[in-house]
């Protein structure tokens, strides 16, 4: 435990030591039993939860005429939004 803290750059006293280096066996101790576990009827996944895609399909709709989405622009040129220059 003082190598882990000293990694992590933790000053304990001893109190604080010998309370965490119970707790990291414990946790240790808890993922050991984890290789004990069959796994062989189980199929090797990268993600614990199914993933999908959550978007709506892409579809092709009547936009806004421009000066309608120009009006609330606090500023316009040329048919464009006009933002700071960035440089």
């Amino acid at each position: 435990m003082k190598h882990v803290a000293h990694l992590a750059r933790l000053k304990l006293n001893e109190a604080e030591i010998d309370l965490y280096t119970l707790q990291m066996n414990s946790i240790l101790e808890y993922a050991a039993r984890l290789q004990y576990i069959d796994t062989s009827n189980i199929e090797p996944t990268t993600h614990a939860v199914q993933l999908y895609n959550v978007m709506r399909d892409d579809e092709v709709k009547v936009s806004l005429p421009q000066n309608q989405v120009l009006a609330n622009a606090p500023e316009a040129e040329d048919g464009f939004f006009q933002v700071p220059r960035i440089v």
